[in-house]
């Protein structure tokens, strides 16, 4: 406790009792705690842009947005591990999640994007806002924990996964996230020019797990920001191409149609 004086921490037990938890008229439960850098409209209207199809199956979620989440500081941790590695004992309990309730350089090299917690009959997910460049990264980093919870809860729909399977037997080139893309390949990996590809059941699927999870949350972050998708771009694989994405987005917005005042749209940019 004094160490969490010291370094101006609390945990998120608390945070979640002392934040005002609010419920969005789509029905997701969140909480701003801190100086988290983002006006409570705009936070408001990022999370009403969750479809109310979808925050139905997330009622025992809330969503907490903190400046900066970690796991308790330690510094004594690692030199106890190193000196007496060779000591087996019992396992130790998981170290609490802590919350800084303003932003601070060296706090933030411990911090991560998000924490999940056990609260009670909830689950809470904090999310830390200073980690977070932008608008549209914190967008995406909400409407990404959303998307997984989505499916950890309902699925995915045959409809897409049909869609989606399709693409890949297709070989479309690239993907939405690096899960998505390592899953996809471990999934139908390349055969013998005389005999079929054998099918990886258990990566399928993850793959079309991780696909509809990407689908949910980039289409939730279509409703939020208005960007350009060459800003999802990363380095370690290529981003799915526009059109089978396009085929991806509308069938999840058919299956989760958009909340009253947000639009949904995909408009391409003709090449000089």
């Amino acid at each position: 406790m004094a160490q969490s004086v010291q370094t101006g921490l609390v945990q998120a037990t608390q945070v979640a009792q002392e934040a005002l938890l609010q419920q969005s008229p789509n029905g997701i439960h969140y909480a701003a705690y801190g100086d988290t850098n983002i006006t409570p409209i705009d936070l408001a209207r990022m999370v009403q842009a969750v479809p109310t199809t979808i925050a139905a199956a997330l009622n025992r979620k809330a969503y907490f947005f903190v400046p900066l989440a970690m796991t308790a500081l330690n510094p004594e941790s690692k030199a106890e591990t190193e000196t007496k590695a060779e000591i087996k004992s019992e396992a130790k309990p998981a170290e609490p999640t802590m919350i800084a309730a303003a932003y601070n350089p060296e706090l933030a090299e411990n911090a991560i994007c998000h924490r999940n917690v056990a609260l009670g009959e909830r689950e809470g997910v904090f999310i830390s806002t200073r980690l977070l460049s932008d608008r549209f990264a914190l967008a995406f980093e909400f409407f990404i924990n959303i998307g997984h919870a989505f499916v950890d809860a309902v699925g995915v729909p045959s409809f897409f996964t049909d869609l989606v399977w399709a693409q890949a037997v297709a070989d479309v080139r690239g993907e939405t996230s690096q899960d998505a893309w390592e899953s996809r390949a471990l999934a139908l990996p390349k055969a013998s020019i005389d005999a079929k590809p054998r099918i990886d059941e258990k990566a399928k699927s993850e793959y079309l797990e991780s696909a509809f999870s990407d689908a949910v949350a980039i289409y939730q972050l279509s409703l939020s920001v208005d960007f350009d998708y060459s800003e999802l771009r990363e380095r370690e694989y290529p981003l799915l191409a526009p059109q089978p994405l396009a085929e991806r987005l509308r069938l999840v917005a058919k299956l989760f149609p958009p909340n009253s005042t947000y639009e949904f749209a995909i408009r391409y940019r003709r090449r000089a």
